[in-house]
């Protein structure tokens, strides 16, 4: 018979504690699309991610029309608005997509949906895009009446902000599991992308990593 050692239970635990990080970073990225959705009264919202090996953009998180099946596809990473976005770090919005050259149609119908109307803002972290943020046929009314550029811009500093926190804790627990070599610089970077916002982005991240602090402890705990 096999010989159990104690640290085998502390290995088990810390597994155990990367597939919680991962299901964390899932369900955030999730509530970022779910409520960019309800901010906007829009049809659809979605995170891609850059894989920077691949050169590819990853449907990271979909909310509303494709949220069933879109999740983990993947497109070049210079490809549509999205593309443009990312390498231009710079917000896009669209009111008619029909007659927007950036606009890859082709790209669209590939999933199921078609939008007419598009917001979409660079999520930054440590001045690098890391991906994008979109919304899908918004409510024209509501963005009207407020400063949309703002709204989503504010909404993606708050998610790249986020999404630093649960990477690295994932990173940490990858880590300690022997699955990552890389040097792990605690929380750092973390706080200068916090130091770096002002007003209400600031406060806004703040809030939103003491919600995620929240989180991950329940993870834990």
């Amino acid at each position: 018979m096999t010989e159990h050692h104690p640290a085998d239970d502390g290995l088990a635990a810390v597994a155990a504690a990367v597939v919680d990080a991962e299901s964390t970073h899932r369900r955030l990225l999730q509530s970022v699309v779910s409520a960019a959705v309800g901010i906007f009264g829009a049809r659809a919202s979605s995170i891609f991610l850059l894989d920077e090996p691949a050169d590819q953009l990853v449907f990271a998180a979909v909310a509303g029309e494709g949220e069933r099946h879109l999740v983990g596809r993947r497109f070049p990473a210079r490809e549509g608005i999205a593309g443009w976005v990312l390498a231009s770090r710079e917000p896009m919005v669209v009111t008619d997509l029909a007659t927007n050259t950036t606009f890859s149609r082709a790209a669209a119908e590939s999933t199921g949906y078609v939008p007419n109307r598009l917001l979409a803002a660079p999520l930054i972290r440590d001045e690098r895009a890391i991906g994008v943020l979109e919304v899908l046929d918004h409510d024209p009314d509501v963005v009207r009446s407020r400063d949309a550029i703002s709204l989503l811009m504010l909404i993606g500093d708050q998610a790249s902000v986020a999404i630093e926190v649960v990477e690295r804790n994932l990173a940490s627990q990858r880590l300690l599991a022997g699955q990552d070599d890389d040097d792990y610089d605690d929380l750092v970077a973390i706080t200068r992308s916090l130091a770096q916002l002002d007003g209400a982005r600031r406060q806004a991240g703040a809030e939103l990593l003491s919600s995620l602090r929240t989180l991950l402890d329940s993870s834990v705990n």
